[in-house]
């Protein structure tokens, strides 16, 4: 475990530790929450962004190709 020291806004902070006691956590919890879910979001999509980089529409058309014609349900039709 590290240490980081960290400034904030005073409104971020009112708002984070206002949120961190709704949860029940610590407020150092709660950002180090809030941080493993942006790195998360961001790894996301820089893993998205390559694999659409690796692809090809001419396999993609292919595939869709392959899928049958029919009718949508009832109720999932497009507006």
């Amino acid at each position: 475990m590290s240490t980081l020291s960290l400034r904030l806004p005073a409104s971020i902070h009112r708002h984070a530790k206002r949120l961190a006691v709704e949860e029940g956590v610590s407020v150092n919890q709660f950002i180090s929450s809030a941080v493993a879910e942006k790195l998360s979001a961001l790894d996301t999509e820089r893993h998205l962004a390559d694999r659409a980089a690796r692809g090809r529409v001419t396999k993609f058309r292919r595939v869709l190709g392959k899928v049958p014609d029919n009718r949508p349900d009832a109720g999932d039709e497009l507006e």
